[in-house]
């Protein structure tokens, strides 16, 4: 169990209060539906863009980038800064005129406006599914992170009940917390906490960093420490063969489908930009988020890289000799951490008794690569300071997919097509219920999600199923007036059935058929989740765009004049103002582009 004294609980009790405090105090300010899912658009650019980047520090950043530098090493910041950066330039300089000029509360909307009402129901129902499902993922890791810890395990042995109490403890308070400041002040309750959650973050996750090298020797230390092939991946050896796929693969999917899908379209992001005070500042905003994610590998990535560099805890026997009286001192490591790799533990089966294997390989657990690091180089003191960091983030990832599924059940589902022409505030309300019935039914699906055993394969496959087609229909919407309602409808729908196809005929080598893939039949197996999850994605991509294409040119199109403020074409371009440069985002996006590539080229 860690050693947390007083000080420890207090910083955690101390985060707890805040993020609870500050929906208290912006309760007042919430008067109508607009100021509930849409922070009355009148955040600034850099709240909004520090909430933009926050609502992506959910496990997929915090746990799954630690993850991925301890699997994959180095080579997994070209992934964290090529994935996303390029596609939240392409957002603020090019699509943000339009997501905002529309004025749609929601993607949904905006492809009703575009399009038609069918297109913005499918887009709908699939979204609101995928951001419960999103929240329970969320949910599931932080409460199986804590209760790998053993954060809360003195409490249940303080008053004799067993420790796996803990998963439900971390679940029922995460899940309070975000209720509260989401159902008393909607987006701009979740909005100021991501901003408060990043700056726990960013403080929480430093003091690992530096101890984690220094513990290590020092970056010549750490470069001795790991291998080679961590530092300079090959395609197709070992734990580097999600590389394998080859270059213009990779690059079709980091560059366009898998990053452009999350940052251009996923609503869980969008909504901090879409709440900015004038189109400028949420142009400004993904720009913002980009520029400081430049710098976040350090602060991910290297604690995973770290984490797999350290000696490998194994039971020790010393024995001394005092008076004549013979004492052998024991140290006991779990078996897990025997047979782990550094500090990152091995994979166990259900029963907890061996590891699992694959051919002849131990399995490792790389989601641990992160919290067991902070661990083992925190003293007590600034371990309440890190596990708070990692509550935050999570949390920030759990109020984005909260208020997300709030707005577009409301705004999408319930106003169009079950209670049209009610008053505001009954809107209002409906967005509350709507993200108290969300919560909940994350809670039930988090308890069905024993079987995830790796969050970041886990998510990137949520977003191959539905946001890869998505990207496509946006792209078609907002650069070609030609494309229609019908071929935007026809494309997604098979987009998105192309996609759970592959997936359900298609299986990692190192999976069981089920949740994982080959739940219809086993036609090919790929090195791991993320290549399968990576060629999901390009399927589907390719083929809503194929399909919306070839039935909007059987289609009729609208009529220009319905177009402009909707299609990039036909939408006169932002008034340029005269300001510093680091306020024009075009001029702010070339120079973080710049940079962008040159770390690229660094990390490759």
């Amino acid at each position: 169990m860690p050693d947390l004294n007083i000080v420890d609980w207090l910083i955690l009790l101390i985060c707890f209060f805040l993020a609870a405090g500050i929906g208290f105090t912006l309760r007042h300010g919430i008067k109508t539906a607009g100021d509930f899912f849409q922070a009355g658009r009148a955040m600034p650019a850099w709240v909004s863009g520090l909430a933009f980047l926050a609502a992506g520090l959910g496990a997929q950043e915090v746990i799954a980038m630690g993850a991925a530098g301890a699997r994959y090493g180095l080579r997994s910041a070209q992934f964290y800064i090529m994935g996303a950066i390029p596609a939240m330039l392409f957002l603020g300089v090019f699509m943000m005129p339009l997501y905002y000029g529309s004025k749609a509360r929601t993607v949904p909307e905006f492809l009703r406006l575009r399009f038609d009402e069918k297109t913005r129901a499918l887009n709908a129902i699939f979204f609101a599914a995928s951001a419960v499902l999103g929240l329970a993922v969320v949910m599931y890791a932080t409460a199986r992170l804590l209760q790998a810890l053993h954060v809360f395990d003195a409490i249940f042995l303080f008053v004799g009940l067993p420790g796996r109490w803990s998963f439900t403890l971390t679940i029922a308070i995460s899940a309070t917390v975000v209720l509260l400041y989401v159902f008393l002040s909607g987006l701009m309750g979740s909005i100021y906490n991501q901003v408060l959650q990043f700056f726990i973050f960013a403080a929480g996750f430093l003091p690992i960093v530096l101890l984690g090298v220094y513990k290590i020797g020092g970056w010549s230390g750490l470069m001795k420490a790991v291998p080679a092939a961590y530092l300079h991946a090959t395609p197709g050896v070992g734990h580097a063969d999600v590389w394998s796929m080859g270059t213009t693969g990779m690059g079709l999917v980091l560059g366009i489908v898998l990053g452009s899908g999350y940052w251009c379209t996923d609503f869980r992001v969008l909504q901090a930009a879409m709440a900015a005070e004038n189109q400028n500042s949420a142009r400004r905003a993904p720009l913002i988020a980009a520029f400081i994610r430049l710098f976040l590998p350090f602060l991910l990535i290297l604690p995973g890289l770290v984490a797999i560099g350290l000696p490998t805890p194994q039971t020790t026997t010393m024995t001394r000799d005092e008076n004549g009286a013979i004492y052998h001192e024991i140290t006991v490591v779990p078996r897990e951490a025997e047979e782990g790799r550094g500090l990152v533990p091995a994979l166990m089966d259900p029963a907890g008794s061996k590891p699992i294997q694959v051919n002849g390989q131990t399995q490792l657990n790389y989601d641990m690569a992160t919290p067991q690091l902070l661990l083992n180089v925190l003293p007590t003191g600034l371990l309440g300071l890190g596990l708070a960091a990692l509550l935050a983030s999570l949390m920030a990832g759990m109020a984005a997919n909260a208020t997300a599924f709030n707005a577009i059940f409301t705004c999408d589902l319930y106003q169009p097509y079950i209670h049209k022409g009610a008053s505001d505030r009954h809107y209002l309300w409906a967005g509350r219920w709507a993200t108290l019935g969300g919560i909940l039914l994350s809670v039930g699906l988090a308890y069905a999600a024993f079987s995830l055993h790796n969050i970041l394969e886990t998510l990137v496959l949520i977003f191959a199923l539905l946001n890869a087609p998505l990207l496509a229909t946006v792209l078609l919407a907002m650069f070609w007036k030609r494309a229609t309602g019908h071929g935007a409808f026809a494309g997604l729908a098979s987009g998105i059935a192309v996609a759970v196809l592959h997936h359900g005929l298609t299986l990692p080598l190192d999976a069981q058929r089920g949740i994982h893939g080959g739940w219809i039949a086993v036609l090919h197996r790929y090195p791991n989740g993320m290549a399968q999850s990576f060629w999901t994605a390009i399927f589907a991509f390719c083929v809503c765009l194929a399909i919306t294409g070839a039935v909007s040119l059987m289609t009729e199109a609208r009529p220009d004049a319905e177009l402009v403020g909707l299609v990039h074409s036909l939408t006169p371009g932002p008034k340029r103002i005269k300001a510093a440069w680091w306020k024009q985002p075009e001029r702010l996006a070339a120079v973080i582009l710049v940079a962008a590539v040159v770390l690229s080229f660094i990390f490759a």
